[in-house]
């Protein structure tokens, strides 16, 4: 019994992981003035891992992977070890766009050119 249970804890740590790597990370998307911001919590992650690309047809793709340290008898591990997320943006973004980003305490920070927008200055 005792080796069942423990197989079944198993399997609902490695489903548990798998839906993480699905849905995270977080992402938060708005535009402030002519730039779309795109920010996405990547804790964990060295930014030497992580891959940003932006396709003509507006859909960005973030992928992270990392090595999941494991020392001693494993009970629960629900750390993803990778992360992957497609997201359409929501403007179009000029062909020669200058994309920035910054990773920053774990947190993934992109600006990115909104095409067609200009900021008004008013005087």
């Amino acid at each position: 019994m005792e080796i069942l249970l423990r197989e079944l804890g198993k399997q609902l740590n490695d489903l548990t992981k798998e839906f993480y790597e699905k849905v995270l990370p977080p992402i938060d998307v708005y535009e402030q003035g002519n730039t779309l911001v795109v920010i996405v919590d990547m804790p964990g992650f060295d930014k030497s891992s992580i891959s940003i690309r932006l396709s003509s047809d507006g859909v960005l793709r973030i992928e992270g992977k990392r090595d999941v340290e494991q020392a001693g008898i494993k009970h629960v591990a629900q750390r993803p070890s990778r992360m992957m997320r497609e997201i359409r943006l929501p403007v179009k973004v000029p062909k020669d766009a200058e994309v920035t980003g910054k990773y920053e305490n774990g947190v993934l920070t992109l600006k990115i050119p909104i095409e067609g927008a200009a900021k008004v200055k008013i005087e």
